[in-house]
């Protein structure tokens, strides 16, 4: 049976197409959708259960596969199949979450998983950009309940211009990368990276996005009223008791308010917190707590919440006694840790960071090698968040998504300020010690001074500060430098890096619908001041990068060495440069330049008179003298027809100083005009035509005796005036010929 298809399609304005299609493929699934942009195709499904699992959060997976066999190419490895996730795949897998999350009723507790897999690859399309639109067309085409369609898109500037899914190439001429998700009604995302812009000009890219992801909205539904719009699934809805809430509010409300209002620490605010729960849960009998404990507990989370906001908009004071615009106590430290090449901590109020700095070479740059894309990156950052940094006790299971995002955004934040002529690969660690807010921004500052301190030449320091947003409608107030509690309880949280001159990097995530732009425009504003506040703090540490690397760490010396020399410098089997290393203690590392073809020779050592005997190798392998040079040579071997002599500018460069070539008078023997280690001047001729070889010469530099008579050369064909033939021999000397 031919299936039957139906297909929307959303034109960008400018030849470009996507298109939205189901009914072809994965119809068991309860949702199922193909995306195609150009030649990249996405196939998108969705499956929720229908029975109402027993986690007391929503178990939403979603899940985002680049197939090697869609760009044509196989995996790497020993073992040909695709394995865990990349990071690139796990942050395309959170900018989709986080935008779906949030509109999946607040009771729907059932499993429910999101597979999106790329199938076809184009490479004029990051398919990144189309994952929203899949995730949430499939979801329309499903029964499970959702609030509303959204979609995401990706958003560059070139010359003034901004662009909507622009490819890879266009992203470098771009002085933003952007990537926003939204309803028809509401931005809901916002993460990406800048070249210093401003606020006004940030929400003015998200306003271009928004009007796109308007229409691919628009695209989703009328798709799904052609399939045939399936009937919303009925499922239990969470349980509710007035009379409890009631009873919670009126034992608790009051006392978490003036809790709130006390500026306790993040140990004892919690402490107190407990204690009214107690107090709260023993108000009810065994048979009600046996019946409705998690129904009690919810509603005093409730309460909570609610109280501490109210504390906030009425009064505009928060957890810890700030007020909105306050930043908590900043203190900070370079050069820490003594053996590694750089470091430093930056502590706010109970978060806590310490980053280091490694400095190597380009063989310890970070491969990239995915279906969509290859390359390498020298400079990333790596974000580490322990348990004991929240006083917590939980297994370790390998690298959380959590923690290749908050990586990514702190590495985002800090690549455009490093120089082009950087010549290290840089690797950047950051272990969060303590955490009560915005361990990521920490990252951004400690990561900062610890670049500084390695004596990498930042352009310009970057700072970052955490943002929140709460708002009743009526009343709206943006929190400066959020606890890790305001992180949850607000309608906003954002973070913002930059230099004191423009952002250079965000990631929003915005649960207020319909939030006015006046308003994101004032948080971004305050999140500036903020920003510039902690960076007075980071230069108060350290003003400017260190002039030079630190003593013990690694100095790089890059040389550009001609193609032909490349596999002299090697030698044969590698033997040449691994014994040059080992005799340097250095480490050595040669690319050829894609476009020149020229050897670009790395030179990384602790040892200044190890890299200079490198530097020497290379000088005398690369050493040509020039016709009618004077040169400067060392007597190296003696022999009986002349004297081996090295090239002193060039040591291992030799050549023979032929007997004929020493002085202008007759010369019987060698060492009558030279000895072993004598040091003189030679002048070079070049290669001799008749030996073919290299030939110099000393008495060419020694004043000619007077009277001196050169006798002309002898043609080996003529015969000289006495009737001698070549060989010196008369007619007379020769054999008679046998006939």
């Amino acid at each position: 049976m031919i299936p039957k298809v139906y297909k929307e399609v959303i034109d960008l304005g400018d030849g470009r197409e996507i298109s939205i299609e189901t009914g072809k493929l994965a119809k068991q699934a309860h949702g199922s959708v193909v995306v195609q942009m150009g030649k990249a195709m996405l196939l998108c499904t969705v499956v929720s259960s229908y029975k109402e699992s027993t986690m007391d959060f929503f178990p939403l997976t979603v899940d985002y596969r680049e197939k090697f066999a869609a760009a044509g190419r196989y995996p790497g490895g020993f073992f040909k199949r695709e394995a865990r996730p990349s990071d690139g795949e796990v942050l395309t897998m959170r900018i989709v979450d986080r935008v779906l999350r949030p509109l999946f009723p607040s009771d729907y507790k059932t499993e429910t998983q999101v597979m999106i897999q790329l199938m076809s690859h184009d490479d004029d399309v990051m398919p990144d950009a189309l994952a929203g639109l899949a995730a949430s067309a499939a979801i329309q085409l499903s029964d499970i309940p959702f609030e509303c369609a959204i979609s995401e898109a990706r958003v560059g500037r070139i010359n003034g211009e901004f662009v909507l899914n622009p490819s890879r190439s266009q992203l470098l001429e771009s002085d933003l990368d952007m990537i926003i998700g939204a309803s028809a009604d509401s931005v809901m995302m916002v993460e990406g990276e800048m070249k210093e812009i401003s606020e006004e000009e940030m929400a003015d890219a998200i306003k271009f996005a928004h009007e796109a992801i308007k229409e691919q909205c628009a695209a989703q539904l009328r798709l799904a009223e052609a399939f045939g719009k399936k009937p919303v699934r009925e499922y239990e809805p969470a349980k509710s008791d007035e009379s409890i809430a009631a009873k919670v509010r009126e034992a608790a409300y009051q006392k978490i308010y003036d809790i709130a209002k006390g500026g306790h620490s993040k140990r004892e605010r919690g402490e107190a917190f407990s204690a009214v729960k107690d107090e709260v849960m023993a108000l009810f009998t065994e048979e009600e707590l046996e019946e409705n404990e998690a129904l009690i507990k919810t509603y005093f989370n409730k309460i909570e919440k609610e109280a501490v906001r109210e504390l906030t908009l009425a009064e505009g004071l928060r957890l810890d006694g700030r007020k909105t615009t306050d930043i908590r106590p900043i203190w900070c430290e370079i050069d820490y840790l003594p053996s590694v090449h750089g470091s430093a901590i930056f502590t706010r109020g109970e978060t806590q960071a310490l980053a280091t700095v490694t400095l190597g070479t380009s063989r310890e740059s970070n491969m990239i090698d995915m279906p969509t894309h290859q390359g390498e990156e020298s400079f990333y950052l790596h974000y580490n968040f322990p348990p004991f940094c929240t006083g917590e006790a939980y297994p370790i299971r390998g690298t959380s998504r959590r923690e290749i995002g908050h990586g990514n955004l702190a590495q985002r934040a800090l690549k455009g300020m490093i120089p082009d002529e950087c010549p290290y690969t840089v690797r950047i660690v950051s272990e969060v010690l303590e955490s009560n807010g915005s361990s990521s921004m920490a990252t951004v500052c400690a990561g900062t001074m610890a670049l500084m301190d390695a004596g990498i030449q930042m352009k310009k320091p970057v700072s970052g500060i955490a943002m929140g947003l709460i708002s009743d409608g009526d009343r709206f107030a943006v929190l400066s430098d959020i606890l890790g509690d305001e992180d949850h309880l607000g309608d906003m949280d954002f973070k913002v890096t930059g230099t004191a001159d423009g952002i250079t990097a965000c990631q929003m995530d915005i649960k207020v619908k319909g939030m006015p732009y006046e308003i994101l425009i004032k948080a971004l504003k305050q999140a500036r001041e903020g920003r510039l506040h902690i960076l007075e703090k980071l230069t108060e540490t350290i003003a400017e990068p260190n002039a030079d690397v630190k003593p013990h760490a690694p100095k790089i010396i890059t040389r550009i060495i001609p193609n032909e020399f490349i596999g002299a410098l090697i030698g044969p089997g590698g033997k040449v440069i691994q014994e040059l290393q080992k005799a340097s203690g250095t480490t050595i590392v040669i690319n050829e330049d894609p476009v020149t073809e020229e050897g670009i020779v790395e030179i990384l050592g602790t040892d200044p008179e190890g890299i200079d005997m490198v530097l020497t190798k290379i000088d005398s392998l690369m050493f040509k003298p020039e016709v009618g040079g004077t040169y400067k040579v060392k007597v190296i071997k003696m022999l009986d027809f002349g004297a081996v002599v090295e090239y002193l500018d060039a040591p291992g460069n030799e050549v023979l100083l032929h007997v004929s070539e020493l002085a202008w008078e007759r010369t019987e023997n060698v060492s009558d005009v030279v000895n072993m280690g004598d040091e003189f001047e030679v002048k070079y001729f070049g290669v001799d035509p008749r030996t073919r070889k290299e030939k110099v010469s000393r008495k060419a530099l020694l004043p000619k005796p007077e009277g001196y008579t050169e006798r002309p050369p002898r043609d080996r064909n003529d015969r000289n005036d006495r009737g001698r033939d070549s060989r010196g021999r008369n007619d007379r000397d020769r054999k008679p010929r046998r006939d």
